[in-house]
Parts: structure tokens; sequence; C-alpha cells
């Protein structure tokens, strides 16, 4: 398929009609299909065929021509590939990593977003890495952001009016946002509200990022463009995105795992019909994703009383028809991409094989799905080079104001009322030193942390919102030790003890993500959190809490590139110190 588009040529489709006109043979027959027909909500019975990675005949007949494949169905049950409408592909895997292990648990269709890529990379490469992704056998497509949900250093030239515009162009950008950056649109930001009217003029969705946000803030938003929102918490609050009209995304993810609550709130509040909602994951982490991915997901809504149908339209025919592509997604069905789960047990979401644009990613319960070609070193993620040291001078702490830790993402203000001088903290507190330190060495912020754990003694970072580093810990020469780990194996997360490393994570790719399959990230993260814990850690997700440490679209208080800031009154407390 050409690289740019999502559709097919000329060529393609003149064959694709030659295999039902009897000239040439479909690529695979699916004979004696019980398939899931999401138009008619009823289990069907058919013959599938197959032209390469589209399905091109569902019906009674058999082809002329034989088959190059012919698999027998009978005993299965067959439905849609599985559709993750709100991924964030760097959360330690990456996009090649994430889609190879979604795709053997049959979600075949992502839809990613593209804020690291819009950080990392330039314009000109990231766009053509994602259309050098969309030839795996997934289907990848992408978010364009209009904020980065922190305070950069000269943010006027990260988030450009040409840049912005050549996201919103490109076929495989279907959705702006998820928009953190709504109360500056409130308050009369018209260039967003441009980027936005931009986007529904190309036909294309916005998503907002909307917590806790009132009927008449719904209201105003909808007016705006934004149609779907994935912050819903309550049933209650899900039922009134609906009632407005939005699609709700009901998430279930590392640190909201609130999926059977949502539904079970929303059946208690009445909800019979659930043709306008999706369900997401919202980016987890690697360990989340041992039990699965949208398999799961179906598997809750199932164990909540929600029938077969609306449990797999949910994951798939839903979001297909809100980004406007049920053409070639989301159906069993001529004209769609051949995304196809074989199932053992119409109860039972796990798949036992999976088509994936018509190759086996899965086959009789074994994942067979190639090793990704395609190489992510060579459209700019590097390892990253620190030519600069962290000295003891670095770590100097003057600040009076620290943050706290709430839970995983939250942190409060507080007024630090420990001696900041002396290189090891006690253990009797849960206060240890922070600092972020821009990538390239130029500036510093030094403050204290409290709530993130009483016995870290050094921990460092290069997974940030950012890319900037972070370091924590409670001895300033295991604080040191760990960075310069982290300088050895090109970025990572690092934990160090009395001079030894204890427990990390090598993302040598950018400092943010790792070259390492899902199921070995997996046993990584699931270690660290371990290690974290033994040492006081006691929140749900660190890799979170690393993320958002910066993030200025949740309260109260936040480290940025800018200082130490104020989110509430979008003021700087205390600025960072140039090095």
């Amino acid at each position: 398929m050409p690289e740019q588009t999502m559709r097919w040529n000329k060529l393609q489709l003149r064959n694709q009609l030659a295999v039902i006109k009897g000239e040439m043979a479909p690529t695979k027959l699916l004979k004696n299909a019980t398939y899931l027909n999401l138009v008619l909500k009823k289990w069907m019975h058919a013959h599938i065929w197959i032209y390469e990675d589209r399905i091109v005949y569902v019906g009674d007949q058999l082809p002329e021509k034989t088959a190059k494949e012919t698999v027998d169905c009978t005993g299965q049950y067959l439905v849609p590939g599985y559709i993750e409408p709100h991924a964030h592909p760097f959360q330690l895997y990456n996009p090649l990593t994430l889609a190879r292990y979604a795709s053997s648990r049959g979600t075949t269709t992502l839809v990613n977003d593209n804020l690291m890529l819009f950080l990392q990379l330039p314009t000109e490469k990231a766009l053509s890495f994602i259309g050098e992704v969309n030839h795996l056998p997934t289907s990848s497509y992408w978010w364009c952001r209009y904020d980065g949900q922190t305070e950069f250093n000269e943010e006027e030239k990260i988030f450009t009016n040409k840049k912005i515009k050549k996201w919103l162009s490109h076929p495989l950008v279907i959705q702006g946002g998820e928009l953190t950056s709504w109360p500056q649109v409130l308050a009369g930001d018209n260039e967003i509200l441009d980027w936005m009217q931009e986007t529904i003029q190309s036909g294309k969705q916005i998503e907002g990022h909307l917590p806790g946000a009132s009927s008449k803030t719904l209201t105003q938003m909808t007016l705006l463009g934004v149609n779907s929102e994935h912050e819903a918490m309550t049933g209650e609050e899900a039922v009134r995105r609906l009632a407005l009209g939005y699609t709700a995304s009901l998430r279930h993810s590392s640190i909201r795992p609130d999926l059977p609550k949502l539904l079970s709130e929303m059946k208690e509040l009445g909800v019979e019909h659930f043709d306008r909602v999706m369900l997401n994951t919202d980016g987890s982490t690697p360990a989340f994703y041992e039990e699965g991915m949208q398999d799961r997901l179906v598997e809750i809504a199932l164990e909540q009383g929600i029938d077969e149908y609306n449990a797999y339209a949910m994951v798939s025919y839903n979001a297909a028809r809100h980004f406007g592509m049920d053409d070639i997604h989301g159906l069993i069905a001529p004209g769609r991409f051949a995304h196809i789960n074989f199932l053992q047990d119409k109860r039972n979401p796990r798949p036992y094989s999976v088509l994936a644009k018509g190759e086996w990613v899965r086959y009789e319960g074994e994942n067979v799905n190639p090793a990704n070609s395609l190489s992510l070193d060579n459209f700019g993620f590097q390892p990253l080079e620190l030519d600069w040291e962290v000295t003891l001078e670095d770590l100097t702490f003057s600040v009076p104001v620290g943050i706290e830790m709430i839970n995983s993402v939250i942190t409060k203000p507080y007024n630090i009322n420990i001696e900041t001088s002396i290189d090891v903290l006690e253990e009797e507190h849960d206060e240890s030193f922070l600092m972020l330190i821009d990538k390239h060495g130029k500036w510093r912020l030094c403050t204290v942390v409290k709530g993130f754990a009483d016995k870290v003694a050094g921990f460092a970072s290069s997974f940030s919102n950012t890319g900037d580093i972070i370091l924590i810990g409670k001895n300033k020469y295991d604080m040191i030790a760990a960075f310069q780990r982290l300088k050895e194996i090109g970025g990572g997360i690092v934990l160090v003890e009395s001079g030894e490393v204890v427990s990390e994570i090598v993302l040598s790719l950018a400092g943010l993500m790792s070259k390492e399959s899902m199921e070995t990230l997996i046993q990584q993260q699931k270690e660290l959190l371990q290690k974290l814990r033994e040492r006081g850690y006691q929140f749900i997700d660190p890799i979170y809490s690393l993320l958002f440490f910066s993030a200025t679209h949740l309260p109260y208080i936040r480290i940025t590139q800018r200082g130490i800031f104020d989110v509430k009154n979008k003021t700087v407390l205390f600025p960072a110190i140039m090095r």
C-alpha cells in the first residue's frame, strides 16, 4: 500500500474485483465461518474471501478459483480486529513493540498520540516514520497534539502554525487532541481555536481532556468542535457526555482501572445502548498489559453483563464509526481491512488466531508475527549522548517550596522544613531531593519531593514528559552514581543504592523508549516496581509519576523547564537556574 495513504490504488482495486469475477484466486478463504455481524447485531454464517490485505467477499458462495490458503473455521467464532482509540505508544515501549504485542492479543488497529514524535523528531522525519509504521500488519493512525502538557522554554518555537498544519494534513492523522489546553481556548486563545477549526474542516475528530468538567464546560467545548472524551471517572460523568452528544471513551488504565465501575454505574443509570461508547487503555505502562489490551476490556464488559454485540462493538465498530473509517475498519464485511480475530468461545475475547491486514500474526495459539524490520534508529531515535556531568554543586537546594505527592500523578505544594544543605537525608521521613535538569545540561531545578519514597538512595530517569532528566534520592552521591549509569546506557531508568545498581531499564531510543519486546519490558517494570515498593514507593505507577511530574494539565504544582509552576495561577513560583 502506498506510504502516504490508507486506501487502495487502481491496480489493487482492479485485482480485488477480478477475484469476485473469478478471474483471480483469493489469497485466503475462510470457510464455514460463524462471524459477528455488527450491523445486523447477530452471529451469522458465511464463507469469507480475502485478497491480500482486504476482505473482498462475505456470503454463501465459494470462489471459482482455488484460494492460495483455505482455513476451515468450523467451531470458531470470528469478530473484527480490536481497535485501541487512545494509545500512548511511548510508555517505555515504542510504537513497533506496542503494535506487535497488541496484535498478538487481537488489537490490530491503534490510534496513537504523536507527542513524543512531535517533540523529539524534525517534522519531516516524524511524518515519514508514521508512513513507514503503516506498512506493518497492524493499522496505525495518529493524533495531532495542540500543546505539550507542560511549560516549555520557547514553546512558541515548538508548537508553530506551520508544524501543526503539516501534521493535520497527513492522511494517517485522524484526530486533533487530546486537548489538554482547553482552559486556554475558553480564555481566548485563538491560535489553538484556529487549529481546531482546521481539524474539523479536514473532516477529522477532536478529543477532549476534561476531567470533572461541568455540563456548562462540556457544552462550550462541543460548540468548539470537541466530540469525544475519555476522562469520565463515574458512570454519571459518562452519561453526561453521552447526553450532550459526545462519544464516550471509557478508560481502564494502569492509573485509572475504572471500567467495571463505569459500566456498572451506567447500567444502574438506565443506559441500554452503547453505540457511542468506545473502550481505551489510555497508554498504560507495560506491566498493566500482561493481562491483555482490548481483549481484556471486552472480558470486563462481558463480566459486567454487557451483551456480546455491545461488548465487541465498543472495541471495533463503534471506534471505526467515530473516526469515519467504518468503510475500512470495524466490520467483517467486503471492503474492510482483513483484521479478524478467531475465538474458540464467544465469551472468551482472547483470540486463538489473528489476521492483521490478511497476515497471520497469531495462529492456533502461537504468535507468528514476524520481527519488525523497521529500525527506529534510522529516524533519529538514538541513545542519549550526555556530554556533561552532575556535580555536588549542582545538587544545591535553596527554594522553600517542594512538591508533595497525593497519588501517582497529583502533586501539591508544601513548605520544606528539612535541612537540604547536607548530602544524605534521614530515612525517618519520606522527603527526598528532587532535580529536573536539562538533557543538554544547560539549566537545573532543585527542590524536594515528599511522598515518593523514604528509602530510595539514588534514582535517575531520562523518561519524562519532555525528555529532560529527573533525579530523586536521599543520598546525593547515589543520585550522581545513578546519573552516571544513565549516561553509560544511553538513557533509561536507574535505581542505585550504596553505589551499586539495584534495578535498571535501558531506554536507548532517545532516552524514552526501549528496544526490548513488551514481554521483556513487563518483567523489567515489575522488578523495578518491586524494588521501589521495598524502598517505600506507595502509589500505583512510578512510571506515570515520572511522566507527569512536569504535566501542567494536572493540579496543583509541577516542575517544568521554566521552574516550579503553579498550575491554578499559571505562574512560575521559582525559576530554573542556568548552569
